[in-house]
């Protein structure tokens, strides 16, 4: 009994003033690093919704050779639903791929392939050519209303300084190239687009 009483008087904790200089030191790095996690928490939005945008227009074109039949990549305000349909890119928070078997632009439940949204803090912004739909034929390259193959872009933007570079866009290039590159908005997101884009 008395060597437990030795052991509870001889052991030792925090003081208070060892435990206010913790709490502020703390306090100091995460006021630092906040501003720095903002900043790879929002690229990181920006670069999945251009990833995603990049790979279903792989799915779509892929999709179009290996069925000899026309496919759709369709910009919606809800392309989580059966039949999702295409409206403007400005209000946009996903897109669907299917397959157009009568070629008249609308989804049919059973044709579609592929159906993505992206975080609502990320604005999209289609180009004039690019529009609500990009349209693969069987032959696997996208063709604009003239005929023409396709050369748009549509930019994902998150109105933020950090980071710098708050946009990015996919190009469409020669009917089926598509690329990846980020811009800088000055914490802006771009009202409208050109058909190409850096």
């Amino acid at each position: 009994m008395a060597k437990s009483l030795r052991l509870a008087a001889g052991a030792s904790g925090f003081t208070l003033i060892e435990l206010i200089v913790t709490i502020t030191v703390a306090a100091i790095l995460l006021t630092l690093a906040i501003p720095s996690f903002e900043s790879v928490i929002n690229s990181n939005r920006l670069t999945a919704a251009a990833n995603e945008m990049m790979a279903s227009l792989q799915t779509a074109r892929m999709e179009s050779i290996r069925r000899g039949r026309h496919t759709v990549l369709c910009l919606s305000d809800k392309p989580e639903e059966l039949m999702p349909k295409c409206d403007a890119a400005t209000n946009a928070r996903g897109w669907a791929v299917f397959r157009d078997d009568n070629k008249d632009g609308s989804a049919e439940s059973a044709d579609v392939v592929r159906a993505t949204t992206f975080h609502q803090r990320v604005q999209a912004t289609a180009s004039p050519l690019f529009g609500a739909r990009v349209s693969f034929r069987a032959d696997g390259l996208a063709y604009d209303a003239s005929g023409n193959l396709l050369a748009g872009s549509i930019a994902f933007c998150i109105p933020t300084r950090r980071p710098a570079e708050n946009i990015r866009y996919v190009n469409i290039g020669s009917g089926s190239r598509v690329s990846i590159s980020r811009g800088n908005g000055n914490g802006a997101c771009p009202g409208s687009i050109g058909d190409n884009n850096p």
